[in-house]
């Protein structure tokens, strides 16, 4: 069967790895918990080696408020899109954490979006009961859906929240969810009927820093849920225990017939997998990352996974080791036993890593977005504001990177891009911290096939 390109996004995975390469990319950049009194702002980056601008911030787009803690952000419209001629990929929303928030940017000029509207929290925990906006997800049917994690207090679960098609609030998804008691990512894929979500802890608990008291009184979460998607309540949960705590980012292999995906538990600091089998899903641990003794630390240092991506192949897993200061490429042909292929270090607290054009990389990997075709991995450095300050108190004082890693997509391997560096230490209105990324056309932990 073949799909006219009409809608946004691609036919499959397939056509998304033979599109024109990314020539710009969108990153979260953060004063939030700097100490400078100025705007979070949406980077627009030009990654095109052919550019006299290469590898340099060509236009910001701050927000109107101070201290929203901008951080995860998605599309209006993607692949699960593709068949409706009437849809773009136009619009990215783009929610504040700290502040729940939720900005709707035009990026009709793909060098200098604007803001097109702002949903205000009252606004959201009137109609909602709901706070701490973080995953966004467009749906096949036109709406956008947004993980919450908390309720307009501050307390778990949280729940999910749907926008329509104006970006107008058209109240919340989930029917059931009762069995759950935090929220963070998600991930459907609906010719399974299926949606994933994990769990972080409540908006009150993390929004302080990290405190290993929490940990000891439960109010961290350590279960995946899978849900019916069209019954919208959870059919399965798994408590992952003392092995599979905080299971942050939820990632589905793209090929939309395989039931494969994989979760990172990050203080546990280990990945799962899960498939379905014989009608029911099942889930195994199938990488261990042990922790580290370091001078100073009164515990020995987990890795702390904090993002994982698969390629659009579904041939490679990536994760961000932000406390030890590697990042990690896995085969995956065989998905209940990944192969390491690829390490390169890029800071850390292990004492591990070098410097690129003569800046020494602080802080630690944290998130990644991969090229559509597998070849270049892009990856930032800031996790969350008071937990940056908490692990990397000179932070503030330095700024972000944001780096390009190499990857061999035949053969397996990675390695630093020596010519790529952007230096969000030198940013105008002082150092600021990046985070997530995002290309205009697409990428991999944003573009789902029905």
């Amino acid at each position: 069967m073949t799909h006219a390109c009409c809608g946004p996004g691609y036919a499959s995975p397939e056509a998304a790895i033979q599109a024109e390469r990314e020539k710009v990319l969108y990153a979260i950049a953060l004063y939030t918990g700097t100490g400078i009194e100025e705007p979070d702002y949406l980077a627009t980056i030009d990654v095109d080696p052919n550019s006299p601008t290469y590898s340099q911030v060509i236009h910001r787009l701050p927000v109107p408020y101070i201290g929203d803690e901008l951080h995860h952000f998605g599309w209006n419209a993607c692949s699960s899109c593709h068949g409706d001629a009437h849809k773009s990929r136009r619009f990215t929303v783009i929610p504040g954490l700290r502040s729940s928030r939720i900005y709707i940017v035009d990026t009709a000029d793909t060098k200098a979006p604007k803001l097109h509207k702002v949903i205000e929290p009252e606004e959201i925990k009137a109609k909602t009961n709901l706070t701490a906006p973080h995953t966004v997800h467009c749906l096949a049917d036109g709406h956008v859906m947004i993980s919450m994690l908390g309720d307009s207090e501050g307390n778990g679960p949280g729940g999910f929240l749907l926008l329509n098609d104006n970006f107008d609030i058209a109240g919340r998804w989930e029917r059931q969810a009762d069995t759950m008691r935090f929220n963070y990512d998600f991930w459907y894929q609906p010719r399974h009927n299926v949606m994933v979500s994990s769990e972080w802890g409540a908006p009150k608990t993390f929004y302080p820093g990290f405190d290993l008291n929490d940990l000891a009184a439960g109010n961290y979460g350590h279960h995946i849920h899978f849900w019916d998607w069209s019954k919208q309540e959870i059919i399965q949960s798994f408590d992952l225990g003392e092995e599979g705590l905080i299971p942050l980012e939820v990632r589905f292999q793209h090929n939309p017939d395989s039931t494969h995906g994989f979760v990172a538990a990050a203080l546990s600091s280990n990945v799962w997998h899960w498939h379905k089998s014989n009608g029911h899903w099942e889930v195994e641990k199938v990488i261990d990352v042990p922790s580290v003794q370091v001078e100073g630390w009164p515990i020995p240092v987990p890795s702390l996974i904090t993002d994982i991506l698969i390629s659009m192949c579904d041939r490679y897993v990536y994760f961000s080791n932000w406390l030890h200061g590697d990042i990690r490429q896995y085969d995956i042909s065989d998905p209940a036993h990944p192969r390491l292929t690829g390490q390169v270090w890029c800071g850390g607290l292990l004492g591990n890593s070098g410097e690129v054009q003569g800046h020494k990389l602080v802080g630690g990997p944290q998130m990644l977005q991969l090229s559509l075709d597998g070849q270049r991995l892009y990856v930032t450095n800031s996790l969350f504001s008071s937990w940056d300050n908490q692990f990397y108190p000179d932070f503030s004082q330095t700024g972000s990177y944001l780096l390009q890693i190499d990857c061999d997509s035949k053969n397996g391997g990675i390695k630093i891009n020596e010519d790529f560096y952007v230096d969000f230490g030198k940013e105008p209105a002082g150092p600021a911290r990046a985070h997530e990324i995002r290309y205009p056309g697409g990428d991999c932990t944003s573009d789902v096939w029905v």
